[in-house]
């Protein structure tokens, strides 16, 4: 039986870092963990709630936390899409309105809503922080990819054609290689099956090799569909 590995853990302290960087105690450690979770699900969901983005662009890629001796700082990686050379004026005019909307109103709200959920003890030594940071090639991220292809299968787009899509999108970004795999009901079956696509060179057995991955799940009116995407 083949044994399966998350790329991104296989890579951590070579080609991968961690999303969160802090020490604490082992007695304290389960905490620290629930408190980072309590923290990415509040700002997930305000983002969902309060914002709207409009179609072409896409919201969170990841969320870092960084616990100093007196300061909390939480990074927003946000990535956007452009779909075509046509809307993409349209689209960096959007994509400053979505990030004027947070930097303006949303941080302060945000910076609240955070407030609430973290341990009041660490609060009273140390100062928190919230920045967003915007990625330069959004393509090359598999996250984004990810929540590309769910929303055109939400849209009812053929799986494959939203497959190829996403790959030329990446190739656009000029990654080395891509594979994409969506499994579940497709085209609305009976039987649920497995599909993917390659193009390019995806060594995941290299350990040196800067791979990307994502899992991401979509709701569809036939049923849930699982996405996975790696990026070299």
């Amino acid at each position: 039986m083949a044994q399966k590995i998350n790329p991104l853990g296989f890579r951590v302290g070579t080609t991968q870092n961690h999303h969160s960087l802090w020490f604490e105690q082992p007695k304290n450690y389960s905490q620290g963990l629930q408190e980072d979770k309590r923290i990415r699900n509040c700002i997930q969901n305000y983002v969902q709630k309060n914002i709207k983005f409009p179609s072409g662009i896409e919201g969170i890629s990841r969320i870092e936390i960084q616990k100093g001796i007196d300061l909390i700082q939480v990074i927003i990686v946000m990535g956007f899409l452009k779909l075509g050379k046509r809307q993409s004026k349209k689209i960096t005019e959007l994509q400053k309105k979505v990030i004027k909307e947070l930097e303006t109103n949303g941080i302060e709200e945000l910076w609240m809503i955070v407030q609430k959920e973290m341990n009041p003890i660490s609060l009273s030594y140390r100062k928190l922080n919230i920045k967003i940071r915007r990625i330069r090639k959004p393509y090359k991220d598999p996250i984004i990819l990810a929540k590309f292809i769910a929303e055109q299968l939400k849209n009812r787009v053929a799986f494959p054609k939203a497959m190829k899509k996403a790959i030329e999108l990446a190739k656009r970004a000029h990654t080395k290689g891509i594979k994409v795999q969506i499994s579940g009901r497709l085209g609305g079956k009976d039987k649920a099956r497995v599909a993917w696509i390659r193009a390019g060179r995806v060594p995941l057995q290299t350990v040196r090799a800067k791979i990307n991955y994502s899992s991401y799940t979509v709701q569809t009116i036939y049923g849930v569909l699982g996405i996975k995407i790696w990026v070299f």
